[in-house]
């Protein structure tokens, strides 16, 4: 172990070599050495030489070399003649105030604050690091109006006493309502402290209190931003600000002010307003945007300006809730029947009109509960009155102009535009609505009815219609017999002329046969007549009744062919007298039937032109002629 402190015996010279430095010069020169980073905070012990051995009453740092704390520090530096057995000097560090934040200062000595204020004023000390400065100009004791800003400061902290707080930040669309704590007490009728320039803010608060500031809320509002704010000396509060929306206007009312002059006239007798800055209700209202408006010195009300609608309804607010607390009207007829009314009113404040709406009524709320609600509940009550639960039903659309008229007249005299008064939802009793009910369903019924039946005849004429257009065909097809026949009839007739002439050129020497034959043949063809003539009647009559069902088509028909048959053989007897008729038509008839009526060889007795002879030898002259005709005949 000797060994090992032998080794480092210059180490421990040097250790002795310092100590004694420090010794000598610290006891025989006095001398003291101050670091860069620190401050000498002296405190002298007693007194050598001098008058001033004690100090004053009530003080406790010495200023002019009395015994006790002394308010001069030393500063980084060589100092000499501060023996150790005199004074006794400690290293205090610097006094740093970080970024954002600010010192606040309490003075342990100074003089006293007078009466009625709280913080101490200003005084010229180099940042309070010249603390004998500080009391030899005047500073007083307690807490300090001024502050330390971010930065490094050589304080005596034997007199100062430093507390670190926060900057005060107000943020964006926000604003900073300030009260001061210290300051002139606010004149008597008024609310906040007067306005006072040059402050920047409230930051150099001496100079508010050098011009006359007022203690207590002020006027003025601080805006977004980072301030330097005693809280000693000012207390904020952050607000959001005053936003106006499109389709809005701010009325203002101000608490504070002098008493301006009424702007109305003498027709307008329910508020004064005044000029901008005056007591009262502002002539001109702010527009849409932001404001930085002080709470509690002026209020600033909303009024739109766009048509608002109101609604007397339970079930349907607007968003304005200015209609929350109206609800569905009730009335009573004239014959006693309660109903409910629902009812809208479109109203229109006019910008230029709002401060008198506001200087009469405060505000909107108050406009629709003292006017409007008693205005259109009480007109409708009275308007259902005069009839009852049918006819306002039924007269909804005019007493709906009427109620319009009326409540415009009204609200004119408020200020107030009335665009449109419109009725609701009507909701009768429900036995009466029954009643209607009832009886409308019956009134639709027998209108049902009445389209049933004239559907059914309708369709019955339809069916007649189509029954005929069916059977138009077949009358088409009657008539076009009937033409067919007509004209047969005429062709035969001129066939019977016709004939008839050429019967009485070439059987000129058969006329007395013919008439004989045509008389035989008219009489069986009369006979015939009659008889088809009978048969046509009643088979006529027969199909009558089936034409009164299907159509009079083949009965026409049938008659036309009668008739032109008929009127075929009345021509035809007209044209070869009845004698000649009959014998034409008993020859034609005999003639369909292949029956001879003169014979080939007449044999005539001896009164006749030949004899026998001569007819048996005409009847084989005749087979020889004709062989094949003959063999034909003799087969048959």
């Amino acid at each position: 172990m000797e060994n090992y402190l032998l080794s480092y015996w210059w180490v421990v010279l040097i250790v002795l070599c310092i100590a004694l430095y420090k010794f000598i010069f610290r006891f025989l020169f006095g001398m003291v050495m101050v670091p860069e980073d620190k401050i000498g905070l002296v405190t002298k012990k007693f007194v050598l030489f001098g008058t001033n051995k004690e100090l004053p009453d009530g003080r406790i740092i010495a200023t002019k070399g009395e015994a006790g704390f002394q308010a001069k520090a030393l500063a980084p530096g060589l100092y000499f003649g501060k023996w150790v057995w005199q004074f006794d000097i400690f290293m205090a560090s610097f006094t740093v105030i970080p970024e954002g934040k600010i010192g606040l200062v309490l003075s342990k000595d100074g003089a006293g604050i007078p009466t009625g204020n709280i913080l101490a004023h200003q005084v010229d000390s180099d940042s309070y690091q010249d603390a004998e400065k500080f009391l030899n100009n005047g500073g007083q004791r307690g807490r300090q109006i001024s502050y330390l800003t971010a930065g490094s400061y050589r304080i005596n902290t034997l007199l100062f006493q430093i507390s670190v707080t926060d900057m005060i930040r107000i943020q964006e669309s926000m604003v900073g309502i300030v009260t001061t704590l210290d300051g002139l007490p606010i004149e008597a009728g008024q609310i906040a402290g007067k306005i006072v320039d040059d402050h920047n803010n409230f930051q150099n608060f001496d100079t508010f209190i050098k011009k006359g500031g007022n203690r207590g809320l002020q006027p003025q509002v601080v805006l977004a931003g980072s301030y330097n704010l005693n809280p000693w000396a000012v207390q904020m509060e952050e607000i959001p600000m005053t936003e106006i929306s499109i389709g809005y206007v701010g009325v203002v009312i101000s608490y504070i002010g002098q008493d301006g002059k009424d702007l109305t006239g003498n027709d307008f007798k329910h508020g004064n307003i005044v000029e901008k800055g005056f007591k009262g209700v502002w002539l001109e209202p702010l527009g849409p945007g932001k404001y930085p408006i002080n709470k509690y010195i002026m209020k600033v009300e909303l009024v739109p300006t766009t048509n608002l609608v109101l609604n007397w309804a339970n079930s349907r607010n607007e968003a304005h809730n200015l209609d929350k607390n109206l609800s569905t009207i009730t009335v009573r007829s004239k014959d006693g029947f309660p109903f409910n009314l629902d009812v809208a009113q479109i109203i229109h404040v006019p910008s230029t009109e709002a401060p008198k709406v506001i200087a009469r009524f405060g505000n909107m709320v108050n406009l629709v509960s003292q006017v409007l609600e008693p205005t259109i509940g009480n007109y409708f009550r009275n308007s259902a009155q005069d009839s009852d639960v049918i006819a306002f039903l039924s007269t909804r659309k005019e007493r709906q102009e009427s109620a319009k008229s009326h409540i415009k007249k009204v609200l004119d005299e408020y200020n107030v535009n009335a665009v449109d008064t419109l009725i609701g939802d009507i909701v009768p009793p429900d036995t009466l609505m029954k009643t209607l009910t009832d009886r409308k369903i019956a009134e639709e019924q027998k209108i049902t009815y009445d389209t049933q039946k004239k559907a059914q005849e309708t369709r019955q004429g339809m069916e007649k219609e189509t029954a005929i257009a069916d059977m138009q065909k077949d009358i088409v097809k009657a008539q076009q017999s009937v033409e067919i026949s007509e004209r047969t009839a005429n062709a035969t007739v001129k066939k019977a002329e016709g004939d008839a002439t050429s019967v009485k050129l070439n059987v000129g020497a058969e006329a007395e046969a013919t008439k004989m034959r045509a008389h035989a043949e008219a009489e069986s063809t009369r006979a015939r007549a009659q008889a088809d003539s009978e048969a046509i009647r009643l088979k006529a009559s027969a199909q009558a009744e089936q034409i009164s069902l299907t159509g009079n088509a083949e009965a026409g028909k049938i008659l036309a062919i009668g008739k032109s048959t008929a009127e075929a053989y009345e021509l035809a007897v007209k044209a070869l007298g009845g004698e000649n008729f009959t014998r034409y038509k008993i020859t034609e008839e005999l003639a369909k039937g292949n029956i001879k009526l003169i014979p080939d060889v007449l044999i005539s007795g001896n009164n006749g032109n030949g004899s026998a002879i001569d007819g048996i030898l005409g009847l084989k002259l005749m087979e020889m002629i004709n062989p094949i005709k003959n063999e034909g005949q003799s087969k048959l």
